[in-house]
């Protein structure tokens, strides 16, 4: 059985990055991996999304609409644009942190009662389509790692931290030093450790955790 990944956010955040990381560690595993990249306007922010398939019978790189396993939004608001793609009582594993898009600002600035999308609308909508649902603050995080720019990193530490994905912790901290700047290899690692830490609580209580 293949294992669906869908991966989201904006430009700028690392999904490609993340991607290459968990790739290099499935062919350390030997497990088969396939993706599809799909970029909007990347270098201003734009959505990204990412499709990963793992496993033998993964045959195209596109998953179907309904038939992801985990949804992974480094932004909170594209959760919501792609929360299709999740199955029904997938897992969701959503940044805390939202990136207002210049059309949502415009529309505050034409009618003054507005106001800006909340994280709280966001889970609860995202939560009418699956109860597990996992919040991690990855910026926070990632700055009391060293680096700010690391976000992509820590998620990368919760899905190690995830029973059914089918690569190793080992294999995917070996295949993150290899693939990040050497001088980040450290604050990478310990974003990575940190992301594990802060996701597993939530995970075991899903019944969906590493032991």
């Amino acid at each position: 059985m293949s294992y669906s990944i869908f991966i989201c956010g904006v430009g700028g955040q690392g999904l490609v990055l993340l991607t290459s990381v968990i790739g290099r560690a499935c062919a350390r595993s030997n497990k088969r991996a396939i993706t599809g990249e799909m970029y909007g306007l990347s270098q201003r922010s734009g959505t990204v999304s990412v499709h990963l398939r793992i496993g033998d019978d993964a045959h195209s790189p596109l998953i179907p609409y309904g038939s992801a396993d985990a949804l992974v939004a480094l932004e909170a608001t594209e959760a919501l644009r792609y929360i299709e793609y999740l199955r029904k009582g997938g897992l969701a594993l959503v940044n805390g942190r939202i990136m207002h898009p210049p059309i949502e600002t415009s529309r505050l600035l034409a009618d003054k009662s507005a106001s800006y999308f909340s994280l709280e609308e966001i889970l609860k909508r995202l939560r009418s389509w699956t109860d597990k649902v996992v919040v991690v603050d990855a910026l926070k995080i990632a700055r009391e790692s060293g680096n700010p720019n690391v976000e992509n990193t820590v998620f990368l530490g919760c899905l190690s931290a995830l029973r059914d994905l089918p690569v190793d912790e080992k294999s995917l901290r070996e295949s993150l030093a290899e693939t990040v700047p050497k001088g980040t290899v450290e604050q990478n690692l310990k974003a990575f450790d940190a992301g594990k830490k802060t996701a597993i609580e939530a995970l075991c209580s899903f019944g969906v955790c590493r032991a």
